[in-house]
């Protein structure tokens, strides 16, 4: 128990430190935007080519294009994005609150509750308009950009809180994952898909029946199926997402197995050679040998899965998905009609994020809760459920993601469709942030050990 403590505590640290750089991209994007001048250069960047030839491959191409420098962001760096999703929904459904049935139960239903009650919005805001395939904008909510806001607030929020966002967030990606799937995939390519499958086959068979623990072979053969998938019509992000369920959690040694070697491999450190190796500036090729042998071992018991996620949280929290907001939330504001704020396809953004996402996610939790399904979060309150409810509407990332996909190849139309939408998800964001904190700091305990109904 204190070990999966420990694990959402690190979770939660990454999510929040990574939500401030996020802030600071957005807010640079926003600025670069409308200098001008410089914006020309901001604008130009992203249609710039990206290659990695190797003979005449190109490895980031589509369909025989050349990708531009954005479509790079936006489908290969994104892709890793949701391989670390889907590493870390594989740990939560293994170790973590999705685990057990109970404990789940509460934020997956709560989290349905805010993917259905946004999309409800939506529809009803927009039906019989061109912007209606736009409806999954609303339904994500970003967990570096709540947990960020929830951290602001320091100890006062309880662990479990933080928790429970956490995992209303992971289960929020789950949806966004299906809706991409199902929805954002066009014109499939049989013969590609059916590569890829074959693929992941290689992969499930490696990590299931050859117990293969090497990174590389995932990682390599994900890289495979990604562009598969790229060309095969179905949206590459979805291929992280499965390469991510192919990685075994499982160590190459047992935990007892490291044990015994660290204790042989010290014990070969005669305590009464001490003021010698203090005296030394080298080790011997044999005790060289001795601490290889257990950095090796150190190695080996970590699974696959726990070092692919630790090692890719920081490139992806602090390098891809802030470049991700620099490139995506530039917004031209001169020339803006900013009727978006209070009709059409912002309006519907806005309403989803901050009337919906709160509604859905709060009703759920009362409905569950209140039918004896699933117990309150230890330590919370009502209240406190209430201000989480509104940081959900903070829908950043994939709520930007998914606009990408639903307006950014209907040209020029389909662009002020797009900057609707963008001003809307900014808009809806900002707004559940600053409900939502403003709300939880008045009713959350003053100090840690007090505590109010």
């Amino acid at each position: 128990m204190a070990r999966i403590f420990y694990t959402a505590k690190k979770t939660v640290k990454e999510y929040a430190q990574g939500g401030n750089v996020l802030i600071v991209a957005t807010i640079l994007a926003l600025i670069v935007a409308n200098i001008p001048g410089l914006n020309n250069y901001y604008f130009e960047l992203w249609n710039k080519p990206v290659s990695l030839e190797v003979g005449g491959f190109n490895v980031f191409s589509h369909h025989g294009e050349t990708m531009s420098f954005m479509q790079f962001i936006n489908d290969a760096l994104m892709a890793i994005f949701f391989f670390t999703i889907g590493l870390e929904i594989k740990r939560e459904v293994l170790v973590g609150e999705l685990s057990s049935f109970r404990k789940a139960l509460l934020p997956i239903l709560a989290a349905v509750g805010g993917m259905i009650v946004p999309v409800c919005i939506f529809y009803a805001l927009g039906y019989g308009t061109e912007y209606i395939k736009g409806a999954a904008i609303p339904m994500a909510t970003d967990i570096a950009f709540s947990l960020g806001v929830l951290a602001m607030l320091g100890k006062r929020v309880p662990l479990s809180l933080k928790i429970f966002l956490t995992t209303l967030a992971v289960v929020d990606d789950i949806g966004g994952i299906l809706v991409i799937a199902t929805f954002y995939s066009t014109g499939i390519e049989y013969k590609l898909l059916l590569y890829s499958l074959g693929v992941l086959t290689l992969l499930v068979l490696g990590s299931e029946l050859l117990h293969i623990k090497s990174k590389i072979f995932y990682v390599s053969l994900g890289g495979i199926v990604w562009f598969l998938f790229l060309n095969s019509g179905i949206h590459p992000t979805i291929a992280g997402v499965l390469v991510a369920f192919c990685v075994p959690a499982t160590p190459m040694y047992a935990p007892k197995n490291y044990i015994m070697t660290i204790r042989d491999r010290i014990g070969k450190f005669s305590s009464s050679e001490d003021d010698k190796l203090e005296q030394s500036r080298f080790l011997s090729k044999e005790q060289l040998n001795w601490l290889k042998e257990m950095e090796s071992a150190t190695d080996k018991v970590i699974s696959p899965l726990q070092d692919l996620e630790d090692s890719l949280h920081p490139l992806v929290n602090y390098i891809i998905i802030p470049l991700f907001a620099f490139a995506n939330a530039g917004i031209l504001f001169q020339g803006m009609n900013f009727s978006a704020l209070y009709s059409g396809v912002g309006l519907a953004v806005i309403c989803g994020l901050v009337v919906g996402k709160f509604a859905g996610v709060f009703l759920f939790s009362w409905i569950t809760i209140k039918m004896n399904l699933a117990p309150k979060p230890d330590g919370c309150n009502w209240k406190m459920i209430g201000g989480v409810s509104m940081l959900a509407g903070i829908g950043f990332t994939v709520s930007l993601f998914i606009a990408n996909l639903s307006f950014g190849s209907m040209g020029v139309h389909g662009h002020e469709l797009l900057n609707d939408a963008k001003l809307g998800i900014l808009v809806g964001s900002l707004l559940s942030g600053l409900l939502g904190y403003t709300y939880l700091s008045r009713v959350l305990p003053k100090s840690v050990e007090e505590d109010e109904d």
